[in-house]
């Protein structure tokens, strides 16, 4: 009779083990791989990311020869501003619309930041019109404790002019249409990055234009700094309504600013 072949292989309570032995490696080695990915959302990393669409912007008002820039806003289609996601659109000014007016730049989709981080000029609004500009610095738990003065802080512009200068410009944004949102214009845009807030809720447009003062949102002056804040600690320090004392004070020596020659990021 031939040998019978030796068989190999594990058995039921060898195979046991190795799957908890896996199990245990992947559960002490999650924490790991999430700090690896974290890594990608560092401040450094959304820097480079801004520092790219800032040069964008420039060539943009230079092939235009309009002002131009990126305007940083929280997407206005989720229910939760504290964890809505943020993005960088570029804009450019529409002479048409009014002298301040400006428009998503048609081609070109807005760019999502890191869902761990946000970035804020530390600045809100002070006049209720939202057709005229006024703001101040954030300087009090007060000034930051309503989900308005977190949209208003979260939206704003970074601005060029023709000539590829960082300038101070008032800013208002609307759809391409240019409708404003008002009780004797009842007309809709198709625009589905800025829009009226019946059609941004609607799930037409990402974004609310500049008509809501109620909600921090109007026109506003561009910026020339800002400051990148962790969104999870900002969110603890929110929840407990000490956003400014616990937390956002220790960003200003932080402030990230813009040169105003060239474009470039650059610190304190």
């Amino acid at each position: 009779m031939k040998a019978k072949a030796k068989q190999s292989g594990l058995t039921l309570t060898e195979m046991t083990v190795v799957i908890m032995t896996i199990a245990l490696l992947i559960g002490l080695g999650l924490p790991a791989v999430r700090a690896l990915f974290n890594s990608f959302e560092t401040q450094s990393g959304t820097e480079s990311v801004i520092s790219a669409a800032l040069a964008s912007a420039r060539a943009i008002a230079a092939q235009h020869q309009r002002y131009a820039g990126i305007r940083f806003q929280k997407v206005n289609q989720s229910s939760d501003l504290l964890e809505a996601p943020q993005y960088m659109i570029f804009i450019v000014q529409d002479p048409d619309m009014m002298a301040c007016g400006f428009r998503a730049v048609e081609g070109l989709k807005p760019i999502k930041l890191p869902d761990s981080v946000g970035v804020m000029d530390l600045r809100i609004r002070t006049n209720p019109n939202p057709i005229y500009a006024g703001d101040e610095p954030i300087n009090t738990d007060s000034k930051i404790e309503q989900p308005s003065k977190l949209q208003d802080t979260t939206s704003f512009s970074v601005i060029f002019s023709p000539s590829g200068k960082l300038v101070i410009h008032n800013v208002r944004v609307r759809n391409r249409d240019g409708y404003p949102d008002t009780a004797s214009n009842t007309d809709v845009s198709s625009d589905d990055v800025f829009n009226k807030k019946a059609q941004v809720d609607a799930g037409l447009g990402m974004f609310y234009q500049d008509d809501y003062a109620d909600l921090g949102i109007g026109t506003e002056a561009s910026r020339s700094g800002f400051v990148v804040y962790e969104k999870e600690k900002f969110i603890r320090a929110f929840n407990r309504k000490k956003a400014w004392s616990e937390y956002l004070v220790k960003l200003v020596p932080e402030t990230i600013y813009i040169n105003p020659y060239t474009g470039t990021i650059i610190r304190q």
